[in-house]
């Protein structure tokens, strides 16, 4: 191809054929540019039939990362249907696709390796919490906060927090919950769950069935008063001989306690 371009450009600049007649400078020229279109037809055929060779059609797939929740033949039976191409002709972005679209997997890497297979590297979900929807449709949030679906019977041997809000604040509730799980951990009580609502009010249950309703507020607001209940609430407890199942917070000189009597009666605790 370059050596037909270096033979036309050597033939405009040369003083023979500056003496030819129009005409014929015209019919070399034409010929020039015909030969060289040929050459690169004849070498655009010839890589399209070397790509549709068997030997290039994807023969394996090498699976690294996490393979906890699926096995690897789980995954290659799952994605390997939808792959397309040889080595030449693959989209990697819809192979990526492919795989990321089996359950559990939440990221993959996708290369070629010569001549025909492929190496995936897989990154699965981390469950870390249920996110409660309508009707029992409860769906999963993984460790960056973003919800996915997956058999929730999957994880039934983890014992996992219940979060129920609008799925955009997702990873606002998750950001919560871990600071919730410190702040509580002196009582040795854990959030089993929590609820954010439309207005931007926090409610959390623990572990031992209390229910402390927090309020609105920003994060270090609510996360303060959480903190002062945890301080106070056992010596208000121990003063009333009874333990409490349900803590108001919501108000500006203290916090409401209910405590486990048979006439459900409250207290108010500044």
């Amino acid at each position: 191809m370059n050596a037909a371009a270096n033979f036309t450009a050597r033939f405009a600049r040369s003083p023979l054929r500056a003496e030819l007649p129009l005409d014929v400078r015209v019919m070399n020229s034409t010929t020039a540019a015909v030969v060289l279109l040929a050459v690169v037809v004849a070498a655009g055929a010839a890589a399209g039939w070397i790509a549709r060779q068997p030997y290039f059609t994807i023969r394996g797939i090498r699976l690294e990362g996490d393979v906890t929740r699926n096995s690897v033949a789980t995954i290659r039976a799952n994605a390997a249907p939808r792959l397309a191409g040889s080595f030449f002709t693959m989209d990697l972005q819809a192979a990526r696709q492919a795989f990321e679209a089996v359950p559990w997997v939440r990221h993959a890497v996708v290369h070629k390796v010569w001549p025909n297979r492929l190496l995936v590297r897989l990154e699965e979900h981390k469950p870390v919490a249920v996110w409660l929807g309508d009707e029992g449709n409860d769906r999963l949030v993984n460790s960056h906060g973003e919800i996915f679906d997956a058999n929730v019977g999957d994880v039934d041997d983890e014992r996992l927090p219940e979060f129920d809000g609008n799925e955009g604040q997702a990873p606002t509730m998750l950001a919560m919950y871990r600071r919730l799980t410190a702040v509580f951990r002196p009582m040795d009580l854990s959030p089993v769950r929590l609820a954010l609502s439309d207005r931007g009010s926090w409610e959390v249950e623990l572990d031992n069935g209390g229910v402390v309703e927090v309020g609105r507020g920003s994060e270090d607001e609510v996360i303060a008063r959480c903190e002062r209940f945890v301080r106070t609430v056992s010596q208000v407890a121990a003063r009333q001989h009874r333990a409490w199942n349900h803590a108001d917070l919501r108000h500006a000189d203290g916090y409401a306690l209910r405590l486990n009597t048979a006439a459900d009666t409250g207290t108010r605790t500044n």
